[in-house]
């Protein structure tokens, strides 16, 4: 018991710090691409992490506000016509998720190509770095957190850093700078023993920092400022009594028409299934390699769903890049998601005005750091060495969600993926074996009209005179369109002078 109490502050308290770091800024620009309040993504975040933190089963994973819905949280506002009326489809999109989890929906999870759940961490780590590039050199036109290709600013993910590197902010430069090396020197094996500076995380005194050297531009090089768009921007609260103001209530006025029940459904399914994808990925990135149960993981989604609906907030899904930072920060169980929680409601209602003079460019140096470790060059290696069947799927999930946006890019992925998956069973259905002349023609699992081509090609392969051994003891079902090629070869077996064996099949 002392040494899980132990786990628990050294641990998971150390990566609650970073893991709100992260969700601090992505919560708030989640929100404003989404024309929402900046509030409704702080209140996504912080029911995330302590409500479905606490509900989940999963030891790793952080749920919040993600921005592959963004898009669609925005286009169902407009399609309702007011934020409250969408909080009153989100109520029954958590109702219908949690309906989800009870009907054992949460199996499909288990279906997801291991390839295209590698590729999609890729991705998204490739995403995190293009993105931050110009956050990182202080040019703030675009929200931070935004995964999609094409930008609100009407730019792409490449001519954003084009204009960044013209129109930088020389103040950031020695931010992003001090900012990286900081976190670089904190990640090191021997510095992070340390029983005094391993306490405390490198993203955290970077964060410190990058506020200390704006402060210092003051005095010495006011024109160096970073202000306004350049820093977190959260609402200021003079008392704890204009709290109640932040809360946005849901309507139900248009419960009775479609359009509620479109959007409802659609970010109950969407939701979901970005949600087992995550759970999936954070349960490979799991060095404990703990499995989590998807139909359960629904269940606490839904209710964390219900909750964000009745108060204000966003949409909520287990997200990958708070799940990531907080495994590579050393996150041991669940107490760390619950901790981030906290810290983002703590902080946010007691020292907003702290939080508002953070540079961008120092958030920016953390979410490259989790980039990179999502992204290493070694991880395409080792995809490419373990064939093209699971590479192509890879690179493919990699390319299209880079260049189009993360569930557009998964689906994508997932159809390639299926295919080489498909096309793998496809050939290990039929086995044709050829030793001096002997053949052996073995079926296997299911043989489905779909591998009729296949069995044609081979058989027909098979020259006049030899030995053949039709072997299907192996086969649970063969389909009707197999068994008519079979018996085509059987009966015309003896015209050809072959020696025909069978086995475990009758025709």
């Amino acid at each position: 018991m002392e040494n899980k109490i132990r786990d628990i502050f050294a641990n998971d308290l150390k990566s609650s710090v970073v893991v709100f770091l992260v969700a601090l800024p992505l919560c708030l620009g989640i929100a404003i691409a989404s024309g929402a309040p900046p509030m409704s993504g702080l209140i996504a975040g912080i029911l995330g992490g302590v409500v479905v933190g606490a509900i989940s089963k999963s030891s790793v994973s952080v749920s919040g506000p993600a921005a592959g819905l963004t898009v669609i949280v925005l286009d169902s506002i407009t399609s309702l016509g007011t934020f409250p009326l969408f909080l009153g489809a989100l109520v029954a999109a958590g109702i219908l998720q949690f309906l989800l989890g009870v009907a054992k929906a949460g199996v499909l999870g288990y279906y997801f190509p291991h390839a295209v759940i590698k590729g999609m961490l890729t991705a998204i780590g490739l995403i995190l770095i293009l993105k931050q590039i110009p956050h990182a050199v202080g040019y703030d036109k675009d929200f931070l957190g935004d995964f999609a290709f094409n930008q609100a600013d009407q730019h792409n993910t490449f001519s954003e850093i084009y204009y960044a590197l013209l129109y930088f902010s020389p103040g950031a430069i020695p931010i992003i700078f001090f900012s990286l090396g900081l976190i670089l020197f904190f990640e090191r094996p021997a510095i992070k023993k340390n029983r005094f500076l391993g306490g405390i995380p490198g993203a955290l005194w970077a964060v410190l920092a990058s506020i200390g050297i704006n402060n210092l531009y003051k005095q010495i090089k006011p024109d160096w400022v970073l202000d306004n768009e350049h820093l977190v921007i959260l609402p200021n609260l003079s008392s704890w009594k204009e709290l109640p103001s932040l809360i946005t209530l849901p309507e139900f006025d248009l419960i009775t028409t479609s359009s509620f029940w479109i959007v409802a459904v659609t970010i109950a399914v969407i939701g979901s299934i970005e949600t087992l994808l995550s759970i999936e990925a954070g349960d490979k990135m799991d060095p404990h390699k703990r499995t989590t149960p998807t139909s359960w993981e629904l269940m606490a989604q839904g209710i964390g769903n219900t909750f964000s609906g009745l108060i204000g907030g966003l949409p909520i899904t287990a997200v990958i890049v708070r799940t990531s930072a907080n495994i590579e920060s050393g996150a041991k169980s669940k107490w760390s998601t619950i901790f981030h929680g906290v810290l983002l409601f703590a902080l946010v209602v007691s020292i907003p005005g702290l939080l508002n003079q953070i540079p961008l460019s120092g958030l920016a140096a953390v979410l490259l750091v989790v980039g990179y470790k999502l992204a290493k060059p070694s991880l395409f290696v080792k995809e490419y060495k373990k064939g093209l069947d699971q590479f192509l799927p890879f690179i493919v999930t990699v390319m299209s969600i880079l260049l189009s946006d993360l569930l557009v890019g998964i689906g994508i992925g997932l159809v390639v993926g299926l295919f080489f998956v498909i096309k793998t069973n496809f050939h290990r259905s039929v086995l044709v074996t050829e030793h001096k002349g002997n053949y052996l023609v073995k079926l296997q699992k299911d043989v489905s009209f779909l591998n009729k081509a296949l069995v044609m090609k081979e058989l027909s392969q098979i020259p006049d005179g030899s030995k053949v051994i039709l072997n299907a003891s192996m086969a649970r079902f063969i389909d009707h369109d197999i068994q008519e090629v079979l018996n085509d070869f059987i009966s015309s077996a003896a015209s050809k002078n072959i020696t025909l064996v069978v086995e475990g099949y009758a025709n």
